[in-house]
């Protein structure tokens, strides 16, 4: 009796113990429109995350050369004591006096303080880290167009993927009729098996193309929920529908301007320029005389109780007289770094052009796609019903309908990949221009 209860107290342990992986098993998947899973990687990705911790460090290095251009003041309480030996401070001894001084203590408390009045590369150096954020900041943004376009083409490839299930879902249902008409047609006496063994082998084909259209699927939304960094227990599942947007016609010398002006990674490099600009003259400014006050006020005596109020103030102009070939040196190299990001900009300016000349001509060759492909995969389904009657007749046989079937197949599968092609040349495009997240997150 005793082995029978501690059986069932194990089998209810184990009950209780899988319940939760059961239940997390059947949790429903997460459905996802193409804007919701930007936004979750725009919140997700590690890189945009990068870019943002980017930004906060380049904030604070320029709160840091800000600080050069402010007075440091410091305190100091000091309680020393002092032994000196006379003759190693005088360089000789003095007959009837003695080696040494003290020891004696002595207490002092007070401020001091340093401020540059005059330095012009302290100023340069704040500006650069000014510009330091800014360069950051497009960065960052490089980071979050680069992660908006993965995500729309995986996403895009997923809805591609969910449009062969269902094309081939449709050519399996369709061959299944098909074939169930030959049968039919076999057994009344009309058709031949020959006819039905066609229509079967056909059937098949169709159910191995959906087999492989399902892998597909789930692999491309396997992609998709590592680029959003989503557990990878839980189930995902596109919920938008693979659709056809009108985009307006542009002009290819506007969007070129606009792109110029919008793409990050030009936005930073302007801005790298700008700095490379500001080092180019800290060099040759460290030529210019530098004048700074310090000083300090002390309470300062034997005793705490003694003190009494001592200070110095101090202007100090400096200015170099021979570096060594130092400033020279460092006026080429950021001559040479300048001259090397202006030519990095043109590159860059060029590349840029292209890029958008490509995807504006794939948009319309896409466009042009969509509809061809629409009316092929219109006359196919006439093809099809016309096939049919004619076997239904038996007027011909069932060659005319299995060739009318894979008509249809390739017409519904041109007409899939004209639609992805132009979504994705959308996508391109507003890659080029630099208007991915202003078109697919907000």
């Amino acid at each position: 009796m005793q082995s029978r209860t501690l059986t069932l107290n194990r089998i209810i342990f184990l009950v209780l113990a899988l319940a939760p992986a059961g239940l997390g098993q059947d949790a429903a998947p997460l459905k996802l429109t193409l804007r919701d899973a930007v936004g979750l990687a725009l919140k997700q990705n590690p890189q945009v995350i990068i870019g943002n911790l980017g930004v906060a460090r380049a904030e604070e290095q320029r709160l840091t050369a800000r600080s050069g251009l402010l007075p440091q003041v410091g305190g100091n309480v000091a309680e020393t004591v002092h032994r000196v030996n006379l003759e190693t401070a005088l360089g000789f001894g003095f007959p009837g006096f003695a080696q040494h001084v003290g020891p004696f203590y002595v207490f002092q408390a007070g401020v001091n303080f340093e401020a540059p009045v005059f330095d012009l590369t302290l100023w340069r150096r704040y500006n650069s880290a000014r510009l330091g954020v800014d360069a950051s900041r497009a960065q960052e943004a490089s980071a979050r167009e680069q992660s908006v376009l993965l995500v729309v083409s995986q996403y895009l490839g997923c809805l591609r993927a969910a449009a062969d299930v269902q094309a081939a879902q449709s050519q399996v249902d369709l061959a299944q009729a098909l074939y169930d008409q030959a049968a039919d047609l076999q057994k009344n006496g009309v058709g031949t098996g020959i006819d039905t063994l066609r229509a079967n082998v056909q059937l098949q084909n169709q159910k191995q193309r959906l087999l492989v259209a399902r892998t597909q699927l789930d692999t491309s939304l396997f992609g998709l929920s590592r680029l959003l960094n989503i557990d990878p227990k839980r189930q995902i599942e596109v919920a938008d529908p693979a659709r056809f947007f009108e985009t307006p016609p542009a002009p290819v010398d506007q969007t070129i301007e606009q792109a110029y002006v919008a793409r990050p990674e030009l936005r930073e490099l302007r801005t790298r320029e700008q700095q490379a600009e500001l080092s180019l003259r800290s060099a040759g400014e460290q030529r210019l005389p530098k004048l700074t006050l310090n000083g300090g006020w002390l309470q300062q005596g034997l005793t705490p109780g003694s003190v009494i109020p001592v200070y110095q103030y101090q202007a100090s102009l400096d200015f170099p007289l021979f570096t060594g070939g130092r400033i020279r040196a460092q006026q080429a190299d950021a001559d040479l770094a300048l001259r090397q990001l202006r030519q990095q900009e043109q590159d860059l300016r060029n590349r840029v052009a292209l890029e958008v000349k490509t995807a504006l001509a794939q948009l319309e060759s896409a466009r042009n796609q969509v509809e061809v492909a629409n009316l092929g995969g219109k006359l196919a389904r006439e093809e099809v019903d016309q096939a049919r009657d004619r076997f239904q007749a038996g007027v011909a046989n069932n060659i005319e309908v299995i060739t009318a079937q894979d008509e249809l197949a390739r017409a519904n599968d041109n007409q899939i990949a004209a639609l992805y092609r132009y979504n994705q040349s959308r996508a391109d495009l507003a890659h080029a221009a630099g208007q991915m997240e202003t078109l697919y997150a907000r």
